[in-house]
């Protein structure tokens, strides 16, 4: 198989690589490929972690507020809504895609890819949805949102006890999941598989 060097441009054979080692540029030294360990299972276990995580963490409460004596429940969606009622449209669409809307579509995404490919079926539109899955993945921003809302807790803290709910500690493990399902998932393996079927 032949491949471009990302740093410097230069097209070169890529060798057989064993499991566990790396290819580099004839060039500069950069890493073209690594090969990773049962990348297709362990990127499918992740993807599905993932899913499940992202259901609790839109299905049951985020934050809640205890102040003089009332109770306030927060879901994932409230900040969206509440962005929207107050005027600021635009950062509530970029806070509802970056941290509901496009986790969920690279996430299935994920899902339709190698759920076939595990069972030796080439999905339909390959070529173009997992393109359009590495084109996704830059687009999500949860860690930053989960950064945000750690500060505004500290802020908070003083004025109102808060109570951490399911969907907070779910949203926090599927930071993690997205990030190991990005981490193991081997594009080079993907495609090799596909060429083999077809």
């Amino acid at each position: 198989m032949r491949i471009a060097c990302h740093e410097c441009d230069l097209l070169q054979q890529l060798p057989p690589v064993p499991l566990g080692g790396t290819a580099k540029c004839l060039r500069c030294s950069n890493v073209l490929y690594r090969h990773k360990h049962d990348s297709l299972n362990r990127t499918l276990a992740f993807s599905l972690a993932g899913l499940i995580l992202l259901s609790i963490a839109n299905a049951f409460p985020f934050l809640a507020f205890k102040m003089q004596g009332q109770v306030t429940e927060t879901r994932l969606i409230t900040g969206v809504f509440d962005l929207y009622a107050q005027g600021m449209l635009v950062l509530a669409t970029l806070v509802l895609l970056t941290t509901i809307c496009i986790p969920a579509v690279q996430l299935m995404l994920l899902l339709y890819v190698l759920v076939p490919l595990k069972f030796g079926r080439i999905p339909w539109r390959f070529p173009q949805t997992f393109r359009l899955l590495q084109s996704l993945t830059p687009w999500s921003m949860m860690e930053i949102f989960l950064l945000g809302v750690l500060i505004s807790i500290v802020k908070l803290v003083d004025m109102a006890t808060i109570v951490p709910g399911l969907a907070l500690w779910a949203f926090a493990l599927l930071i993690v999941m997205l990030a190991a399902a990005a981490s193991s998932l081997d594009p080079h393996d993907v495609w090799s598989r596909v060429r083999y079927r077809t």
